[in-house]
């Protein structure tokens, strides 16, 4: 099976990254294949910690291909930003590449970003100011930058002044921000030119003709499907296709390609930004599952937003994916809780609901119906076996799995990068 494509089924910050670098010792290439450095995964490595905001994860382990795709949005200081700290670490970066057709974040796109969110006021969806949205916009809008147009200034140049006639009347005169020139972004970009040259590649042949030699291509996807552009909680969503069709539109490579979807959750739900979040905890028990949990934003450092697991997220995370696999991260958070609650449905104004609400101002008032589960006590961080698990933790896993409409393949149980028990093989 040499397509694997990994995505959240929460908002994001579900471990991804634990599940790649699970995945790292029989994976030949690594995809990143949309978002940009607005989401992180952070990797534990035996005693160091990386944190990765860009870079697709595979590229900490040794002789995987990370390749960035033509789905994902660069932002080229972040990028040099992050090869540079790896280096420094004794990282080999070479085999990365970045797909010719990616789109470039300019700094116009980050100044867009910024003001905007502020003229929202109590209307913020709460971005993370990087200038993402800005840059999917201009190349849905066809006026966007791509890689490729880094190597002739003649294009670059008219391509940005296309893009800046507008927005500096926008930046000007509603948002009373002093006009961007051409020449200064068109400067900067070019400034990184020749460092970026040699990684810019064909990346939908490279990846098409590695899985035809049989090597196995790990998607991992940035965000999670409950941010998608099409299936989450919009309009407090992410700016890309963050499921696993976006797998294949974002790399260039066929759907009859993919032939396992591993979703990840967290053992319980998170979420960073605005937007409905019907499990969320407000109360002194939310404050200890969020500081044990160390809730903090990757990439921005914000105090994340924390609630008991929703199954019918789960549910319909599997359904628009088709997950084949889950994997349950931080179960070991979970330990000294009394009891666990699950959400197994939603009250809507009195009518339940089974599944997620199609109508949004449902689900921004769904309250949850929860079902409650035994906890345990006992250190379940050096479990490596199923069997291992307490059994309230085993009843735990199982009940989440006969209510997540597909099986629960791997279990994270601690931070440490082998701390995982594995009961069905992501590979095989």
């Amino acid at each position: 099976m040499p397509g694997i494509v990994i995505v959240g089924v929460q908002w994001g910050d579900e471990g991804k990254g634990k599940a790649t670098d699970l995945l790292g010792a029989r994976t030949d290439w690594v995809v990143k294949f949309n978002g940009g450095n607005n989401a992180g995964h952070t990797v534990v490595i035996g005693d160091e910690k990386y944190a990765l905001h860009l870079l697709p994860s595979g590229i900490l382990s040794p002789g995987v291909h990370p390749v960035i795709g033509n789905g994902v949005v660069v932002d080229l200081e972040v990028l040099f930003y992050e090869l540079e700290a790896l280096h420094a670490r004794g990282v080999d970066t070479s085999r990365l590449r970045i797909s010719a057709n990616a789109h470039i974040i300019t700094g116009y796109h980050t100044t867009l970003d910024k003001v905007t969110e502020r003229f929202l006021g109590k209307r913020q969806i709460g971005t993370t100011g990087r200038g993402i949205g800005p840059a999917y916009a201009d190349k849905i809008n066809r006026v966007g930058i791509r890689v490729q147009d880094l190597f002739d200034e003649n294009i670059l140049r008219q391509k940005v002044e296309g893009a800046l006639e507008a927005k500096n009347h926008l930046l000007v005169k509603v948002f009373n921000r002093r006009a961007i020139t051409c020449d200064e972004i068109v400067e900067d970009l070019l400034s990184y030119a020749d460092r970026l040259r040699p990684m810019v590649a064909d990346t939908s042949l490279l990846l098409n003709d590695a899985l035809d030699a049989g090597d196995v291509v790990v998607f991992e996807g940035g965000q999670a499907t409950m941010l998608d552009v099409d299936h989450g909680t919009y309009p407090f969503v992410t700016s890309s296709s963050a499921t696993a069709g976006g797998a294949a539109t974002g790399s260039g490579v066929g759907p009859n390609r993919l032939d396992r979807i591993v979703g990840i959750a967290k053992a319980y739900a998170t979420r960073v930004g605005a937007g409905p979040f019907p499990t969320e905890l407000f109360d002194e028990q939310g404050e200890w599952l969020r500081s044990r949990g160390f809730e903090f934003g990757t990439t921005t450092g914000r105090p994340r937003r924390v609630g008991w697991y929703d199954a019918p997220i789960t549910r319909y995370a599997t359904r628009i994916n088709g997950i084949t696999d889950l994997v349950i991260t931080k179960l070991d958070i979970l330990t000294g809780l009394d009891r666990i609650p699950v959400c197994v449905a939603y009250d809507v104004d009195g009518e339940r609901f089974d599944e997620v609400p199609v109508n949004q101002t449902d689900f921004h008032h769904a309250t949850p119906i929860l079902e409650y589960f035994p906890g345990w006590s006992e250190d379940i961080s050096q479990a490596r076996t199923f069997e291992e698990l307490p059994q309230a933790a085993q009843d735990y896993i199982l009940a989440l799995e006969g209510m997540s409409g597909t099986r629960i393949s791997v279990i994270g149980v601690g931070a440490a990068r082998d701390a995982v028990i594995v009961r069905h093989d992501l590979v095989d």
